[in-house]
């Protein structure tokens, strides 16, 4: 009886057929330039186009092809255009988009070398480049993951398994401000409570001192408690900074602590004579986290873990079990299942092999150094510019900046307006942020097809264009400043709520009501005395009736995680306050955004003085 057919199988000129038709409506796809940057739509509008449930027989390819593009593909950014300088842009590579095709085509499974001794070859050779380039030593090890995330939270894991084991309950991360929010996703899924992770305030600079980082380290040691991990950024995602890692690292392992050096951003700017400079001592970390979608230009998703000492990477991760005894390895064998969270595993390496190697490293720098030049660029364009200044200093390819408000401009409602205006004009597309808690706009120069022009032509754009977006109501106390303090002038709803969400509190002269470093997370309202406010020995300001403190710990970070208490507060004299535990400062926040405002303003205000 002759075999039947599989009902999912095509013949080999069908298939021929389809993936040339396939290649075609791509190349068509890719050139064309007069789609939009963004096209957004309701999820009404999206359901009309394309739900619709599978038919029992199937309908013809070519036609939900043509679907694909016409309902589909331009309802997503276009992240490879020239002129998007939004979020992090990703312009990939053609061979590197062929390697992902060939790995899905052929389904490779890559977790285990009696499964895949190529692919784990190829992928095994990547990460001895990479560790030439970041200057680790032949016994590091590593492997290719989905993105920076998942290198975050695999990093973190191997950091606690090699140093502690099982999870514990004194145990403390250090990051700072800027880091990356999956460190808080990466903790928050490990069973890091609120308490265990101190997120510490930057310089000016945006970078995390050493100093600052010593005495979080010492304090916690102080109360018996474990640091066991720092992270240092390598190009931060909001700016582009750069912690001082060579200072950072020699801390680290005088205390026997951790360093992880997030580097998706920026750490493939190695490549680069100035990127090698900027992220010097990079090599020093324990473990670094890498993401070839952006420097490497590879198509999502793609993102890279190396740790200095290879035993500890697959200590944190191997299990054999009794239905993998086949595929286990021997000695001189790497099984990458047994290096991270993935059991099934694709291969991430066809993309980047066949980009590396059809274009050269040559090119690559070249591509590196043209984005890090139209930065450049962009930073003196804008300090020439009598409308636009800088809010950052420019780092790694992300520029951060301000058009200067007029009589009556609100700056969150302008900045927000100019990137709608942006995006709506069609000229390019944008993203802001929030530098030392101010509204800026931020253009990440991360297109190897970028040019000068593209450039010039956005902030040329955002220099003189009109905002599309309303401006802010009038706030009747806005023009009192800070000439009286913002619980001194509440309204009546205001001041009751205040009271029933709140508990009283006495101290009496001399007594230190907040520690600093320490976990706590109450908002503390002045209501008669004042207080003095420390650090290191130093009273940097005195605080009076009306006035409030305790708010930069208050205030949620990420995940549930907040900045630690970066002063420490002593009453001058005996006083009374109002104390708002964190639930009950959400309450009265929501209840009244005016507040809110004030109070992240002043945050944002003492960040900067204390810094």
């Amino acid at each position: 009886m002759p075999s039947e057919r599989s009902k999912l199988e095509l013949d080999s000129e069908r298939m021929r057929e389809l993936g040339y038709r396939t290649v075609d409506a791509l190349v068509d796809w890719l050139g064309d330039d007069s789609q939009s940057l963004v096209r957004r739509a309701t999820p009404e509008e999206i359901a009309a186009r394309i739900a619709r449930a599978p038919t029992n027989k199937g309908e013809p390819f070519e036609e939900l092809l043509e679907g694909l593009f016409r309902d589909v593909l331009p309802y997503s950014s276009r992240t490879g255009h020239p002129r998007y300088f939004a979020f992090v842009p990703s312009a990939g590579t053609w061979p590197g988009a062929l390697g992902d095709f060939v790995a899905s085509a052929c389904n490779v499974y890559a977790g285990s070398w009696m499964e895949s001794a190529g692919p784990t070859q190829l992928e095994l050779e990547l990460l001895g480049w990479f560790k030439d380039w970041v200057g680790y030593p032949a016994e590091a090890a590593g492997s290719l993951v989905t993105g920076g995330s998942a290198a975050n939270l695999t990093a973190l894991a191997c950091a606690r398994e090699t140093l502690i084991g099982s999870m514990s309950d004194d145990l403390v991360i250090y990051l700072s401000d800027q880091a990356h929010s999956s460190l808080a996703r990466a903790a928050r899924t490990l069973g890091f409570r609120p308490d265990q992770v101190r997120v510490l305030p930057v310089g000016e600079d945006l970078r995390l001192k050493p100093a600052t980082l010593a005495a979080a380290i010492a304090a916690d040691e102080a109360g018996g408690r474990r640091p066991f991990l720092a992270v240092a950024n390598a190009g931060a995602t909001s700016a582009g900074a750069i912690d001082p890692l060579v200072p950072l690292a020699s801390m680290c392992r005088e205390r026997g602590v951790w360093l992880h050096v997030d580097a998706a951003y920026g750490g493939f700017a190695v490549l680069t004579e100035r990127g090698r400079a900027a992220l010097e001592g990079i090599g020093l970390a324990d473990s670094i986290t890498l993401d070839p979608h952006k420097w490497l230009y590879q198509s999502y998703e793609c993102g890279c873990l190396l740790v200095r000492d290879g035993r500890a990477l697959r200590h944190a991760f191997e299990i054999s079990s009794d239905y993998l005894r086949d595929a286990d390895a021997a000695h001189v064998e790497v099984n990458f299942a047994d290096l991270g969270l993935q059991l099934t595993r694709t291969t991430r390496a066809f993309k980047l092999w066949l980009s590396l190697r059809t274009f050269g490293l040559d090119a690559f720098r070249a591509s590196i150094d043209r984005c890090l030049d139209l930065a450049a660029l962009a930073r003196e364009r804008i300090e020439a510019s009598e409308q636009l200044e800088l809010a950052a200093p420019a780092s790694l390819g992300v520029v951060c900046f301000r058009r200067r408000p007029v009589a009556g401009e609100d700056e969150e409602s302008l900045t927000d307006g100019l990137v709608a205006a942006l995006e709506q004009s069609g000229v390019g597309f944008i993203s802001s942020t929030r530098v030392h808690g101010r509204p800026a706009l931020r253009l990440c120069i991360l297109n190897h097809t970028s040019s000068a022009e593209d450039v010039e032509q956005v902030i040329a754009f955002l220099e003189s264009a009109e905002p599309v977006t309303a401006q802010a109501g009038y706030d009747p106390h806005a023009d009192m400043g800070d000439c009286l303090p913002v619980f001194a002038r509440l309204e009546a709803p205001e001041a009751e709520l205040l009271v029933t969400l709140s508990s009283e509190l006495r101290a009496m002269a001399g007594d230190t009501i907040v520690a600093r470093w320490d976990t706590g997370r109450d908002l503390y309202v002045l209501e008669e005395g004042a207080v003095d406010v420390v650090i290191d020995g130093d009273v940097v300001s005195t605080l009076r009736a009306g006035e409030f403190f305790g708010e930069i710990a208050a205030l949620e970070w990420g995940a549930g995680y907040a900045r630690s208490r970066i002063a420490t507060v002593v009453a001058r004299q005996d006083v009374r306050l109002r104390v708002l535990e964190p639930k009950s400062l959400v309450r009265l926040l929501d209840a009244f955004p005016r507040l809110e405002r004030e109070i992240r303003r002043k945050a944002y205000d003492r960040l900067g003085q204390l810094e």
